[in-house]
């Protein structure tokens, strides 16, 4: 099937409310053009060094979102594109994304990564402490930074009950009404459980090998 018809027959079973996030990492340019030939202009990336002449090569209205580990050095290679960065696991990194907007004179969308997952290798701040940050954002001064939301990354697992429990965390925390309009997009989940998400509430989710017949986030 081709990456169209992948994309046509996936975007049917979405709700309105939901953005695609088509990952196209490890992607040639030319499968990626494909799906923007079809109408896809979201595309997610997890490496600066494959963003970046993704980025030079392809169309500029393709709104790019970073949605891997980022590392605070590689943050500059970036800042002068990126649309959104769904990644932002500490302080340190807002704040080095911040300072490269403002040099390069532009504001970035930013989700904030929270761990909800049982696996530790995984990345973001955790549930108890995610609503004390968003709170007093206010007081650090960002200006060329914009949260947008959150972002949350399930166990990889077959045990559905146990995603959904996941999901349903991050969802209570992006439904704290004193966090609002701080929260207003919710990115989660992947090829192998975005019906779940959707169904706790996602607005984003991060699909790749059911457009690509690649590995996503």
């Amino acid at each position: 099937m081709s990456i169209a018809a992948q994309l046509e027959r996936l975007k049917a079973e979405l709700p309105p409310r939901v953005k695609l996030v088509a990952v196209s990492k490890y992607c040639p340019e030319s499968a990626i053009q494909e799906a923007y030939d079809a109408g896809q202009r979201i595309f997610g990336e997890s490496r600066a060094q494959e963003i970046v002449p993704k980025y030079e090569h392809l169309p500029k209205d393709i709104a790019w979102h970073f949605i891997g580990h980022l590392q605070v050095n590689k943050v500059r290679y970036i800042a002068p594109f990126i649309d959104t960065i769904h990644s932002v696991d500490s302080l340190k990194l807002l704040q080095e994304i911040n300072v490269c907007a403002a040099k390069n004179n532009r504001s970035i969308k930013v989700l904030l990564e929270v761990h909800i997952a049982q696996e530790e290798q995984k990345s973001g701040f955790y549930p108890d402490e995610i609503g004390y940050f968003l709170k007093n954002t206010d007081f650090i001064g960002f200006k060329n930074v914009e949260i947008i939301g959150l972002m949350g990354m399930a166990t990889y697992t077959a045990d559905e009950a146990l995603i959904r429990r996941e999901f349903a965390t991050l969802a209570a925390i992006a439904g704290d009404k004193s966090l609002k309009p701080l929260v207003r997009e919710l990115s989660m989940g992947m090829s192998n459980d975005y019906k779940l998400a959707i169904e706790a509430g996602s607005t984003m989710v991060r699909i790749g090998s059911k457009i690509f017949n690649d590995t996503d986030v």
